[in-house]
């Protein structure tokens, strides 16, 4: 399963990898800021179509490290803990990074089981296949396995 749309010559968006049991989660943008909404929209994507999330509430998450990829791994660990602790499923995003601090709104609803019918529950993003890196082709890849 993937999403993808153009942004001049690169492919911007989300794919799943395979990962023995569980599920690997890849963002491809522009930015590393884009990456990283990707990498979201895919984690999303793992319990939930993003596309059947409605953005009626707004939340604010912010977190520092000491490089891109722990700053990934922190960013869709607070994800997946707000995911949890309030009930509710995010399907658009928008990351700022700025020296490794990100700040990050995140739009999304209550879990509704009869109308989302989520698949499986994210437990929290792994350090396996931890990556952020620029391609050859400019574009940014933001990837890790996330626990299910």
């Amino acid at each position: 399963m993937d999403s993808q749309h153009s942004c001049g010559e690169l492919k911007v968006g989300w794919e799943h990898f395979a990962h023995g049991a569980d599920i690997g989660v890849r963002g491809i943008g522009v930015t590393p800021d884009e990456a990283f909404e990707q990498a979201a929209l895919a984690v999303t994507a793992v319990i939930v179509d993003p596309a059947r999330v409605e953005a009626r509430e707004m939340i604010e998450i912010r977190c520092r490290a000491p490089d891109l990829e722990l700053l990934l791994a922190d960013w869709l660990n607070a994800l997946v803990l707000a995911m949890a602790t309030r009930n509710m499923l995010y399907g658009r995003f928008e990351v700022k990074i700025d020296a490794f601090a990100l700040t990050a709104k995140a739009w999304g609803e209550t879990i509704d089981r009869e109308r989302h019918q989520p698949a499986v529950e994210v437990k929290g993003a792994t350090y396996t296949a931890l990556s952020v890196r620029r391609r050859d082709d400019g574009a940014w890849v933001a990837q890790c396995v996330v626990d299910v």
